[in-house]
C-alpha cells in the first residue's frame, strides 16, 4: 500500500471511531485533522468534502461489517445454521458497539426525518443490504423445512431487528446490566418460536 493509500487508510479509520462516538454529523473535517495531526487542506485532499467523508465512512463501516459478521455466516448451510450465525455475530458486533457506538443506529436517528442526500442515501442502502441478507437467511430457512411454512419472514426480520435495537437502547442508552443476557434469550426464544416442529 502506498503512502498516501495508508493516510487516506488512517484518517478513515480514525473518521470510523469518531463517528461512532459523536455520530455522523459530529464527525468534522476540523476535529479529525486535529486527531491525526494533519492540516483540514490535508484531510480534505483526501475526501474532498465532508459529505464525501461522511459517505465513505458509512462504506467502509458497511464493508467491515459485512466482513464480521455476513461472510463468515453465509459459508454454513443454508437453514438455521446459517440464520444463527449471522443473528450471533450481528448480536456480538452490537455487544461491543455498545461502548463505541454504531453508525447505522445513530445514522438512523440523525437522518430519520432529514431530506434527501448522499449520506443518507448511502445509510439508508447499507442498512437496507444488511436486511435483505437477514431476510434472506429467514426465507431460506423457510424454504428447507427449519422454519414453520406458516412463518412470515418480514415479521420474524422486523422482531429480530426490533430486538437489536431494544438491546442498543437498554444496554447503551440506559446502561442496564443485563440486556445482552436478556437479548440473547428473547432471540433465541424468537427462533424457537419459528422452529418447525
Amino acid at each position: 500500500m502506498r503512502k498516501g493509500e495508508q493516510t487516506r487508510a488512517a484518517i478513515l479509520n480514525a473518521a470510523l471511531e469518531l463517528a461512532g462516538r459523536d455520530g455522523l454529523e459530529g464527525l468534522t473535517i476540523g476535529l479529525l485533522a486535529d486527531r491525526m495531526q494533519m492540516s483540514k487542506s490535508g484531510v480534505f485532499a483526501h475526501f474532498g468534502s465532508r459529505e464525501d467523508l461522511q459517505v465513505e465512512v458509512i462504506r467502509e463501516y458497511h464493508r467491515r461489517f459485512e466482513e464480521e459478521v455476513f461472510f463468515p455466516s453465509v459459508i454454513l448451510p443454508r437453514g438455521l445454521p446459517r440464520l444463527r450465525a449471522l443473528v450471533s455475530r450481528w448480536m456480538d458486533k452490537r455487544i461491543r458497539e455498545v461502548t463505541t457506538g454504531c453508525i447505522y443506529i445513530s445514522g438512523a436517528v440523525e437522518y430519520d426525518d432529514r431530506a434527501e442526500s448522499a449520506v443518507r442515501d448511502q445509510l439508508v442502502a447499507s442498512v437496507q443490504a444488511w436486511r435483505r441478507a437477514l431476510l434472506r437467511a429467514i426465507t431460506q430457512a423457510k424454504e428447507v423445512g427449519h422454519l414453520r411454512r406458516d412463518a412470515d419472514p418480514h415479521l420474524m426480520l422486523f422482531e429480530m431487528y426490533s430486538l437489536t435495537l431494544g438491546l442498543h437502547h437498554d444496554a447503551r442508552f440506559l446502561r442496564e446490566p443485563g440486556a445482552v443476557e436478556i437479548a440473547r434469550i428473547a432471540l433465541e426464544k424468537l427462533i424457537l418460536s419459528y422452529q418447525s416442529g
